[in-house]
C-alpha cells in the first residue's frame, strides 16, 4: 500500500478520478469548490453550528460538533453535490450492470445512485483521534465486494495534520474483512478550504485529532446505490417544500426515483410524479 493520496487538479476527468479511486481507495482534488459557494455554506450553516452540541460518544466524538440535514439548510450543498468528479464518479463506480433473468431472457440492470448520508464535521481542540472504520459498515457490506458507496469530503477550513484533517489509509478499500486496519499505514488529508477528499465507502478513515487551537471544519456527502437504504433517512430531513425549491436531478438523488427494477415506487409508479403534482399549476393557472 502507498503512504500518500493522490493529488488532481479541479479539471481533472471522471476517467482520471475512477481510475485513482479504484487504485488507491482515496483521492485529494484541489480547489473543487469556488469560493461564492464556500462563503454561501458558511453563511448558511454556521448560525446552526455555533449552538450545536458535541457529539456524546466516542464515535462521533466528545469534542466534534455533527449537523446534518444539509439540504433542508442550504441549497449550496447542491453544488457541491452535484460536482462532476465526485457525481460522475460515483455513478460510473456504483452503475455497474447486474446480470438477471426476467420474462425467460438473461439481462442486464443497474442500480442508479442516491444520496445517503449529509454532515458537517467540525472538530474542535482537544478531541482525539477517531477509531479507524469502513462508511460501508452501516450496510454491513462484506469485504473484498463491490463498490456501493462514494463519498466525499469538502474542506470549509483548511485541513491539517496538526488540526484534524481526515486520516486515510489508501488502498485499504482491497483488504478483506479478516484484516484489521493499521494505524500506521494512515495519512492526514491536508488541503485548503474548498479542495474535496473523494472515498470509497471500503476505505478506512478516521477523524484525525486536533491539536490546534482553532476548529477544523468540513462537510461530507455520500452517494450509495439506489438499492440500499439511505443512511440519512432524506424524506424526514428535507421537508418537501424545499425538495420542491430543487432541480429534478436533485430531487431524484434524494430519493424520489425508482431503483431498476422495481424499488423505490409508489402506486406502482415513479414517486417523482407526487412532486410533480405539487408544482403543476392549478386549473384556473393555465
Amino acid at each position: 500500500m502507498q503512504n500518500t493520496l493522490t493529488r488532481l487538479n479541479p479539471d481533472a476527468s471522471v476517467d482520471t478520478v475512477c481510475e485513482v479511486l479504484e487504485r488507491d481507495g482515496g483521492v485529494i482534488i484541489e480547489n473543487l469548490v469556488d469560493e461564492e459557494t464556500l462563503k454561501g455554506l458558511w453563511e448558511d450553516l454556521n448560525p446552526a453550528l455555533e449552538n450545536w452540541d458535541y457529539g456524546a460518544d466516542d464515535f462521533s466524538g466528545h469534542r466534534t460538533k455533527r449537523l446534518s440535514s444539509l439540504f433542508a439548510r442550504t441549497e449550496h450543498v447542491a453544488t457541491v453535490a452535484l460536482k462532476e468528479q465526485f457525481l460522475g464518479a460515483a455513478r460510473r463506480l456504483i452503475e455497474r450492470p447486474v446480470p438477471v433473468w426476467m420474462g425467460g431472457r438473461r439481462v442486464e440492470l443497474a442500480p442508479n445512485v442516491q444520496i445517503s448520508a449529509t454532515q458537517v464535521i467540525q472538530i474542535w481542540p482537544g478531541e482525539g483521534a477517531q477509531w479507524l472504520h469502513r462508511d460501508d459498515m452501516s450496510h454491513l457490506r462484506v469485504y473484498p465486494g463491490p463498490i456501493g458507496r462514494v463519498q466525499l469530503m469538502l474542506a470549509m477550513s483548511d485541513f491539517t495534520a496538526e488540526n484534524g484533517g481526515t486520516l486515510v489509509i489508501p488502498g485499504s478499500h482491497t483488504l478483506g474483512d479478516e484484516e484489521p486496519p493499521a494505524k500506521d499505514r494512515a495519512v492526514s488529508t491536508e488541503m485548503p478550504a474548498g479542495s474535496c477528499l473523494i472515498w470509497l465507502g471500503g476505505t478506512y478513515h478516521a477523524g484525525g485529532p486536533n491539536q490546534s487551537d482553532a476548529p477544523r471544519t468540513g462537510l461530507t456527502i455520500s452517494m450509495i446505490a439506489g438499492n440500499m437504504r439511505q443512511e440519512e433517512n432524506q424524506y424526514l430531513a428535507v421537508p418537501r417544500e424545499k425538495v420542491l425549491a430543487y432541480p429534478e436531478e436533485v430531487r431524484r438523488l434524494l430519493g424520489y426515483d425508482t431503483c431498476p427494477p422495481f424499488l423505490g415506487w409508489y402506486e406502482s409508479a415513479d414517486p417523482h410524479l407526487v412532486l410533480q403534482q405539487d408544482t403543476e399549476p392549478a386549473e384556473g393557472e393555465r
